[in-house]
């Protein structure tokens, strides 16, 4: 069976080495971003989920998440969006996410929320 693939969008170098490390031992495959304009283009292949910061360096986590929803090839893709500010959830929310996780974070509760949707 080939593993489900999760796009991680963080531009915090720290949070993408732990997010590789819990999601590579778990067995999923895994594409990381720093900015996100990756997933503002055409691609051949979707990953089964999306991890997506708030704060990016030059582009808003609210804006990636409302055009991934609005595109045919990315709407029913899971939008995890993460965040540090509190107060963003409503926000996250109705940008389109399917879920959030307040930083920092426990690895558990994030495994526990992946699989959840990954199921």
């Amino acid at each position: 069976m080939k593993p489900k693939k999760i796009f991680i969008i963080e531009d915090d170098e720290s949070v993408q080495e732990i997010m590789k490390l819990i999601f590579h031992k778990a067995g999923f495959e895994i594409e990381i971003s720093p900015d996100g304009k990756s997933v503002l283009t055409k691609r051949e292949s979707w990953p089964d989920l999306f991890l997506l910061d708030k704060h990016l360096l030059g582009n808003d986590g609210l804006e990636i998440c409302k055009y991934l929803k609005s595109q045919d090839a990315t709407r029913k893709i899971p939008v995890i969006m993460l965040s540090a500010t509190p107060g963003i959830e409503p926000l996250a929310r109705g940008a389109g996410a399917d879920d959030f996780l307040e930083k920092p974070f426990n690895s558990a509760a994030l495994m526990h929320k992946v699989q959840e949707f990954l199921k």
